[in-house]
């Protein structure tokens, strides 16, 4: 009941070559996805979703009857939801470089099968070997790149525009890359629990979680498929350290507290706890779902993201200009300080000033990639996500006020921490459908346009209504 009930994926071949931001090319590459609802007749209804990390393009519905779990939204996508299938036609497409079934480190390189029956792989001829998976030399991707080939899987369902790109955590990042890339191909822009690029704390998270699954002696330099093995340990930590960052320290608490498993000390290093044994469920049930060389190309792409790259901040003295100011009004008390206070002050002072510095060429590198957006935006933060706080999306509206863009924005108070955005949330569910039926401001402006031009017209006509 209100689910979208029995789904089918489709899979699209792109036969082109598709050249990547690390100057990479494949060959060719293919791209898994499902749909939901109709499409209208002007192709005017669609809504792109993008997934997060560990998502696929399973958004909504079952795969088959016997099937318990619904897609990772369904309690976003579907009749009379927040995305309401009834009115929209819903895409969510599986990105390359996963292993759900788009082109990835899982599939198999192409290759052209000789006359004898060889099968060649670039310059390489193997004698009746195997066709080989990419496995560690599929390429590094990019959110720059997952959307460029969202945009091809547009041109070939013939959708010019969406109604909505919509995305929370890592799918948050497309939708954004969306507004900046193809300005004139999407009319919404919701953008959830995500953050213009990633904290060094964050990059740090994913680095203990690749460098475990690295030093994972059954990794073999990534070519566990063919080794016959997997690095199921390594992986089962870095999905424990991602899983700790998505929770907060009050949901973790109300959950588990100090509760032991067996209600007494073993002393010993097995599962005690049941906030560890949960842990270790959650790191066993994805080592079983979830490809390694995936994760290693996932976050490296979330480390990479940067709307802003491909534009140059504004002049030097517009930026250093407020720091010069903050420094002089402090300077005067440091002077009435004692010497030995002085340094420690001025230590301070310089360091307020390099933050203040690179938040304001931060804004105003933002401001330079929204510039040219078209779109209608909302943002989403939640109160207690810690991993993307509602201060790196406020640094996201901030940018877009300032270069004068429709800009919605709503802090929803929930105590799920980053995991959140899948979360039921009335308040929250309630804002995303009531932006994406809201009549569109340029639309708007339009038929008011129309209104007072008619209005004007009788009025010179002596006509009346």
């Amino acid at each position: 009941m209100g689910s979208v009930g029995i789904v089918t994926p489709q899979i699209f071949h792109f036969a082109e070559p598709l050249t990547l931001e690390c100057n990479r090319t494949l060959p060719s590459f293919d791209l898994i996805i499902e749909t939901y609802g109709t499409l209208n007749n002007d192709k005017s209804n669609a809504i792109l979703i993008c997934h997060a990390l560990s998502g696929s393009h399973h958004a909504a519905g079952f795969h088959n009857t016997d099937e318990k779990k619904a897609g990772w939204w369904d309690n976003m996508i579907g009749p009379n939801k927040a995305i309401d299938t009834n009115q929209f036609y819903v895409v969510c497409v599986n990105n390359i470089g996963s292993c759900f079934g788009s082109t990835g480190p899982t599939t198999l390189k192409p290759e052209s099968v000789s006359s004898d029956g060889n099968h060649s792989d670039n310059n390489h001829v193997y004698e009746h070997s195997e066709p080989q998976v990419y496995g560690p030399d599929f390429p590094l991707v990019t959110i720059k790149d997952w959307v460029k080939t969202q945009a091809m899987l547009s041109d070939r369902l013939g959708i010019d525009v969406w109604h909505a790109v919509v995305g929370g955590s890592m799918g948050g990042m497309q939708a954004l890359q969306w507004s900046v890339d193809y300005p004139a191909r999407l009319k919404r822009c919701v953008v959830i629990a995500s953050t213009p690029k990633l904290s060094a704390q964050n990059i740090a998270f994913n680095e203990v979680a690749r460098q475990s699954i690295l030093s994972d002696p059954d990794f073999k330099d990534g070519r566990y498929l063919q080794a016959g093995t997997y690095p199921r340990r390594g992986l089962i930590l870095a999905r424990m350290v991602g899983h700790i960052t998505y929770l907060t320290d009050d949901a973790m608490k109300a959950k588990f507290g100090r509760d032991l498993k067996s209600g007494k000390f073993m002393y010993g290093y097995d599962v005690e706890f049941q906030v560890e044994s949960y842990l270790r469920y959650q790191g066993e049930r994805f080592s079983e779902n979830f490809d390694a060389n995936t994760y290693l190309l996932m976050t490296k792409a979330l480390d990479y993201f940067d709307p802003t790259r491909d534009y140059s901040p504004a002049s030097e003295t517009e930026v250093i200009e407020p720091s010069i100011q903050i420094e002089s009004s402090i300077a005067a008390s440091v002077n009435a300080t004692k010497e030995a206070s002085e340094s420690e002050l001025e230590d301070t002072i310089t360091s307020l000033d390099e933050h203040k510095h690179d938040r304001q060429q931060e804004l105003t590198a933002l401001k330079a990639a929204f510039a040219h957006t078209q779109c209608q935006y909302l943002v989403v933060s939640f109160t207690t996500d810690w991993r993307f706080a509602p201060e790196r999306s406020q640094e996201i509206v901030d940018a877009l006020m300032a270069t004068g863009k429709p800009v919605n924005y709503i802090n929803v108070d929930a105590p799920h921490g980053h995991d959140s955005f899948l979360f039921d949330i009335p308040r929250y569910m309630g804002a995303v459908k009531g932006f994406l039926t809201a009549p569109f401001i340029t639309d708007s402006q339009s038929k008011n346009s129309r209104h007072n031009s008619h209005q004007n017209c009788q009025k010179k006509s002596g006509a009346r209504s």
